[in-house]
């Protein structure tokens, strides 16, 4: 019943994602452009992402640098592969036309805000992987568990 429910939300997020946010997009670009001028909205956008893809090799070699450092002590790198996720997501969203995906976009990059971010998908990711698991005793991924040995002849 619930994966039937969550098959139900993709179709509204994809319509949200897909027609939604490029008309918000389009609408706050339109905005931003009668106050300061077409022309100055262009440069605004220019220089948001060439400041955003700067900002996101900065802080993707140090992300790079904190996952070699993670492997190289022994220690599973989570926090590391997170900070890289989130980094690729915000830089995807910097490099996207438009104001709304540009905020998005740096608060998924900058180091002071990626730890909410990273809550965030942290508790997201836990919630999909704990929604397939039935936590019943004897069950698994493939349904029943059948326990026996195994002989050998």
């Amino acid at each position: 019943m619930r994966s039937t429910s969550r098959r139900r939300r993709w179709p509204w997020l994809l319509v949200l994602a897909f027609v939604l946010v490029p008309i918000a997009e389009i609408y706050v670009i339109i905005q931003v452009g009668q106050v300061i001028g077409a022309w100055w909205t262009v440069v605004l956008l220019i220089a948001d992402s060439i400041f955003g893809s700067w900002l996101v090799r900065r802080e993707g070699a140090r992300a790079w640098l904190a996952l070699r450092t993670a492997l190289a002590s022994g220690r599973m790198p989570a926090r590391e592969l997170a900070d890289g996720a989130l980094i690729l997501i915000g830089g995807t969203l910097m490099i996207s036309p438009g104001f709304i995906s540009d905020v998005a976009g740096f608060a998924l990059i900058l180091p002071f805000t990626r730890p909410i971010a990273r809550r965030i998908l942290t508790a997201v990711v836990s919630r999909r992987l704990l929604a397939g698991h039935d936590n019943r005793p004897g069950s698994g991924p493939e349904g029943p568990v059948i326990r026996g040995e195994v002989v050998d002849p």
